[in-house]
């Protein structure tokens, strides 16, 4: 059975100076979580290990680096699913958690619920032997600077970011869909969410139906992108009902694009099938994506094209 990766950094108007370290950020995680597909371990097990590789990179905007809501505080979203009994598991608002994806995973295995949040969510990490970190170990020098400007009024884009959409907001989330060896496909999304968010703020990337959906059936997808717009459209469901008619995943993902129309919604999509074919589409001016398949081999891009690393 056809074998396939695809994993992304965010889509949003990635600065020039940014596109070398989302590229190199894209290989680091897209290389391994290859190797491991190839190796015969689960779509769950490599979204996972991948998603984690992604969050402790500080290029994204995920678990380690990540926002500061308005509270100067890192809040983080996460969720899991995989494709055969589509179970799943999803955090939000989660603050002393340095893998929000693996947090998830925990969930959709050893609880009986899809999605927990904040102190509870703590609670039951802590129970189930994840040791919590300090929010100082989450923070970078970048994202104080930039709640400093915000504060002090010297930066009111993102003031204007739900008044717009402006496209430079960073929407660094992360995310990774795989199909197995035995055909089996899994989705993972992480995030810090938006820039000066206020406290509780939860985006699509801790929603199933939205960040993340998988399916036997047809496929699995994560999504990147302005958060509000993506879950009223239930985006990543979208896509993975495109590809339960017949769709690829390439047409799958526009067409799913197309229908972020109606709310002016920016956004990108990682899409696998389940006969290893996987693509990844979006409508902002770049995306940060890499995807393995056995016939394309390895390929990355943070503008339109993608090349081989």
């Amino acid at each position: 059975m056809p074998c396939a990766l695809a994993v992304h950094g965010g889509a949003w108007n990635v600065p020039d100076g940014d596109v070398d370290p989302h590229r190199e950020g894209i290989i680091e995680a897209l290389k391994p979580g290859w190797d491991l597909l190839r190796s015969g371990r689960s779509a769950l097990e490599v979204v996972e290990r991948t998603v984690c590789t992604l969050e402790d990179n500080p290029t994204f905007n995920a678990g380690h680096g990540a926002h500061l809501n308005q509270a100067r505080e890192v809040q983080l979203d996460a969720s899991i699913m995989e494709g055969e009994k589509l179970e799943a598991g999803a955090v939000a608002a989660v603050q002393r958690i340095r893998h929000p994806v693996s947090l998830a995973r925990m969930v959709l295995e050893l609880s009986p619920h899809v999605l927990m949040v904040g102190d509870g969510a703590h609670q039951f990490a802590s129970e189930h032997g994840m040791e919590l970190c300090r929010q100082r170990d989450l923070l970078i020098g970048r994202e104080l600077d930039r709640y400093l400007r915000v504060r002090d009024g010297e930066d009111d884009l993102v003031v204007r970011e739900f008044d717009n959409n402006p496209l430079d907001i960073h929407f660094g989330t992360v995310g990774a869909v795989a199909c197995d060896s035995n055909g089996h496909v899994a989705a993972a999304t992480s995030t810090g969410g938006t820039q000066d968010k206020l406290p509780g703020r939860v985006g699509d990337s801790a929603v199933i139906g939205a960040g993340t959906y998988a399916d036997n059936r047809s496929g699995a997808v994560s999504s990147t992108g302005w958060g509000e717009g993506i879950l009223r459209m239930t985006l990543a469901k979208a896509g993975i009902d495109r590809m339960a008619d017949g769709m690829s995943p390439g047409r799958a993902g526009q067409a799913a694009i197309r229908t972020l129309n109606r709310v002016q919604g920016k956004a990108g999509l990682i899409l696998v099938d389940c006969r290893g074919h996987a693509s990844a589409v979006f409508n902002t001016p770049r995306m940060a994506r890499g995807i393995a398949t056995l016939d394309r081999g390895l390929l990355v891009g943070v503008d339109r094209g993608m090349t081989r690393p």
